[in-house]
């Protein structure tokens, strides 16, 4: 199994249920806190690769849900820099494996990453915040 470095929101359900989920799976967390990490542009680059920018974002930021920032619209370059400035910003968790880094929790690419025990992902989405609304 995995030894995962794992930045999250302290207090976060929805990371607390992805820790669960990773340790049920027989992983090793070595848990940081997302928001008092120093973030540069570069570094965090690295976790998003080459998915789209609208995946890089916490979707329920208020600033992102009130229609503020709008992920579709929004450069690389101008997701980095507002991102390092507010880390609420960013998708959760942030993972890291060695080299290789995933940006969010779908179970399935961290199924594929690192591997997933089935029963310890269970039926509710864990990409989500349970407080949050859908």
């Amino acid at each position: 199994m995995a030894t995962v470095i794992f930045w999250e929101k302290p207090g976060c359900k929805g990371n607390a249920r992805q820790k669960e989920i990773l340790l049920a799976s027989g992983h090793d967390l070595e848990v940081r806190d997302l928001l008092s990490e120093p973030w540069t542009k570069e570094r965090l680059a690295r976790f998003f690769g080459s998915r789209p920018v609208a995946e890089w974002f916490n979707m329920t930021n208020p600033r992102v849900k009130a229609g503020e920032i709008l992920p579709a619209k929004v450069t690389p370059a101008e997701a980095l820099t507002m991102m390092v400035a507010e880390p609420l910003l960013i998708v959760r968790p942030l993972m890291q494996v060695g080299d290789e880094r995933l940006a969010g929790f779908d179970a399935q690419m961290v199924h594929n990453w690192i591997g997933l025990k089935d029963d310890a992902v269970g039926e509710r989405d864990p990409r989500h915040c349970p407080c949050v609304a859908k």
